[in-house]
């Protein structure tokens, strides 16, 4: 057995379960959760459909390295949408098709870890958890950068000191953030490319919920973008982690790439042909499809702009809670403080289920950047996510 399974925390949802085990809520109430990041809207029906029209592609052993179609698709992509110049990403050599980022961000720090090394895997807190949990299994420390308030819920990447950089083996960034939905800015971005060339560090950017933004003037830019102003056509040190769950409403489909330095791919590659994850042949042809179509990803964020605007207004008078840079989830602060008390109350007396922030954080030096926030995804249609809305006023209001 693995000794390193026992470092595993519980995940967030086996915690909430917990407090919320002996909980009877109010039997007027039908349930309504906010607590799953599970997109909700209508999947394309056009995806659907060379899904089922490829369905003989069953009979098929696909290729780790995906069909050459699914890679340019990809590739194509990021040009239009991170401004990459053309020709800079190699669809055979700068993209590898994967089954959602989840099963890519661990399997990628297994694969990249030297065990050799007393490493460090840097991640911002809070936090996804796989970033953990890939860390500690890949013989890896965690080493957690604190994402506050007064500092726009980025970490403050100037204040981490030398010798952190100097053991860190991969920077986990994720923008828009999940919980916080803050994004990393681009100079930010070109600081932390100098600083992985000066101390010898992987960039992973998950950015997974880059599509769901609110001004389509502004697209928020991405660390492809970075290496674009930067002039790094070989996107050196440098690697996205992308999924069609959040973009096209597709969680199910398990479909997503990873693309960037293509030295790092072709050693991640190897490790994914003995890890046996080739995206099926049907996936990838509907997954083409996806990449393909800009107008079904509009709508969905028009989808999530109207339940942001209606939800805050409600929420906004009574919580100290703001529109996010992106993604589909509310960062709100509690009265009180006490985010576990919070959603266990809010749970008892109106049915509606958040999650305490305090569960996607980790305490460092007596502090835990999640306390007294709780994490809401706006993930359920409209007329749900107001009800939820008018129900939390209720309760704040008392």
């Amino acid at each position: 057995m693995n000794n390193a399974l026992n470092q595993l925390q519980p995940y967030p949802f086996e915690k909430l379960r917990a407090l919320l085990g002996g909980v009877t809520p109010a039997a007027d109430k039908r349930a309504i959760a906010l607590s799953i990041g599970e997109p909700k809207h209508t999947s394309p029906a056009f995806v659907a459909k060379a899904l089922a029209d490829n369905l003989d592609q069953m009979a098929v052993y696909p290729t780790t390295l995906g069909l050459p179609a699914l890679r340019q698709s990809i590739a194509s992509w990021c040009e239009r949408r991170f401004g990459v110049p053309a020709g800079w990403l190699d669809a055979a050599r700068h993209v590898l098709p994967v089954n959602g980022t989840r099963e890519a961000l661990f399997s990628f720090t297994q694969a990249m870890v030297n065990r050799s090394d007393d490493g460090l895997i840097v991640s911002p807190n809070p936090f996804y958890q796989i970033y953990e949990g890939a860390a500690l299994l890949a013989g890896a420390k965690p080493h957690y950068l604190a994402c506050l308030d007064s500092n726009g819920f980025n970490p403050d990447f100037d204040a981490v000191p030398a010798d952190v950089w100097q053991r860190c083996q991969i920077l986990f960034l994720c923008s828009p953030g999940n919980p916080t939905g803050a994004l990393v800015p681009l100079e930010t971005l070109k600081k932390l490319i100098a600083l992985a060339d000066q101390y010898d560090f992987v960039i992973a950017a998950d950015e997974c919920y880059s599509e769901l933004y609110f001004d389509e003037q502004s697209p928020p830019p991405g660390l492809l973008s970075a290496c674009a102003e930067l002039g790094r056509s070989d996107f050196k040190r440098c690697v996205v982690f992308h999924s069609l769950s959040k973009r096209s409403n597709l969680p199910g489909l398990r479909s997503g790439f990873v693309a960037g330095d293509a030295e790092i791919l072709k050693a991640f590659l190897l490790y994914r042909t003995y890890h046996g994850c080739a995206m099926p042949v049907q996936t990838q042809l509907a997954s083409i499809a996806a990449w393909n179509d800009e107008a079904h990803v509009r709508d969905n964020r028009d989808l999530y702009r109207e339940k942001f605007d209606a939800v805050l207004d409600i929420l906004a008078p009574v919580l100290d809670v703001g529109k996010p840079d992106g993604g589909f989830y509310l960062w709100a602060k509690v009265p009180g403080n006490d985010d576990a008390a919070f959603c266990r109350d809010l749970f008892e007396q109106q049915h509606v289920t958040v999650v305490p922030g305090s569960y996607l954080s980790r305490e460092v030096d007596g502090v835990n950047p999640g306390a007294g926030r709780v994490r809401m995804a706006l993930v359920a249609p409209l007329a749900e996510c107001v009800e939820a809305a008018k129900r939390i006023r209720t309760f704040v209001e008392g």
